[in-house]
């Protein structure tokens, strides 16, 4: 019993085509409607389209990463009840399509962040690093997010400033405009790049958060899973919540799903086995006190899709992304939960019993050198990880 090898492919506008999906063996494709507003109901034919055309390339299409959460949802605003009643039609209508598994995110206005998209590893070839002090530099100096200063210690401050000394005024813009635009663009994120004054914008939608703190985040989201989960339950699709990416506050933003004591609450909030977790292990390893391995063993029962790659984290809270094997998880260990995962189900009769996993992102190569990706996705970095995950769980069976 092998896991499921998928691959995130973002549509029409993706470099990776899905007949070399399938010449490589790539089971299933996880993808999502990114021609839709988010807020706004996924109609069957638009999802039969995307459906259609995966299937006709011989790959299957059962888990949506992501149907987005607005931010309307997460600050409790104006329009979350109708956004709510535009999920719950969505989630119905990707049911009738044969959709099992649909992946959502609670984080504020960021749904990821890195400071250097390019990377250069020790060992060699190219990934993606967060630099704590660059970060800040970013909010302090550049950003100039009100009361950033507050919430570093004097040590990263000192150690920011320096940084910020060191940068002239393209690679200040270019640093922002990576945060802030380049990283969200391909994944619905909030800020649209076409606005000339995206730091402006950015700091309007952090500025909604000045009174939400981690409590009122948590309430939120216990909202919403109240008003979706009766939904998954009848149609029978899993929901995933993914990791806060990095997991820990950035911004000044609360953060709700980055340790143990994050995927407890979720369980006693919302018993239902239809609120489960995408485990992210790259995003819970960059969190020094997380034991990735524990909380994949504590709440295995809860991941209805996996995301496998590794980080190594440095001194000051830095991290970078260290391929797939190399770092802080010991990933056999971890492939190894998932199986024993899929046992258990599977000796319980449950039809979904194989546990959908994908090489979350990889090392940039030279096989990659001159091929477009968006960042952290290349071709044959994560063509090259998923193998190395394969050969795991063959010696596993």
């Amino acid at each position: 019993m092998k896991l499921i090898k998928s691959w995130r492919w973002f549509g029409e506008n993706d470099s990776v085509k899905l007949e070399w999906l399938n010449q490589n063996k790539i089971e299933e494709v996880v993808t999502a409607l990114h021609h839709i507003p988010n807020g706004e109901v996924w109609p069957v034919a638009e999802i039969q389209k995307v459906k259609s055309k995966i299937e006709t390339a011989g790959l299957g299409w059962t888990v949506v990463e992501s149907l987005p959460v607005t931010e309307a949802i997460k600050t409790a605003s104006e329009l979350r009840d109708l956004h709510i009643e535009n999920y719950k039609v969505s989630l119905l209508n990707l049911a009738k399509c044969g959709i099992k598994t649909v992946v959502y995110n609670f984080m504020p206005v960021l749904d990821w962040a890195r400071t250097n998209l390019e990377f250069e590893l020790p060992e060699g070839g190219e990934s993606m690093l967060f630099d704590y002090p660059t970060f800040v530099a970013f909010d302090v100096f550049i950003l100039k997010r009100p009361g950033a200063e507050n919430d570093y210690s004097e040590k990263l401050l000192e150690a920011a400033e320096s940084v910020f000394q060191e940068m002239d005024d393209a690679e200040a813009e270019k640093l922002a405009h990576d945060i802030i635009v380049v990283t969200q663009g391909f994944i619905d994120g909030v800020i649209d790049p076409s606005i000339d004054d995206y730091k402006r914008e950015f700091l309007n939608h952090l500025n909604r958060y000045i009174d939400i703190d981690d409590k009122q985040l948590r309430e939120n989201l216990t909202y919403f899973l109240n008003e979706v989960i009766p939904v998954a339950e009848d149609c029978c699709i899993n929901l995933a919540i993914h990791p806060d990416d990095p997991p820990f506050p950035v911004l000044g933003l609360p953060r709700i799903f980055s340790t143990m004591e994050d995927l407890e609450w979720l369980e006693k909030t919302k018993p239902s086995i239809n609120n489960g977790v995408a485990f992210c292990a790259g995003s819970f390893s960059a969190r020094l006190d997380n034991d990735v391995l524990e909380m994949a063993r504590g709440y295995s029962h809860r991941i209805h899709f996996a995301h496998l790659r590794n980080t190594k984290v440095l001194n000051d809270g830095s991290f970078y992304e260290s391929g797939h094997l190399n770092g802080r998880v010991e990933m056999e260990e971890l492939v190894k939960v998932l199986h024993a995962e899929m046992q258990n189900r599977k000796k319980e009769g449950r039809a979904d019993f194989q546990i959908p996993m994908r090489p979350d992102h990889g090392i940039k190569g030279a096989e990659d050198e001159g091929l477009q990706a968006n960042p952290g996705y290349p071709q044959f970095g994560r063509l090259r990880g998923l193998n190395e995950i394969e050969k795991i769980s063959d010696s596993l069976e």
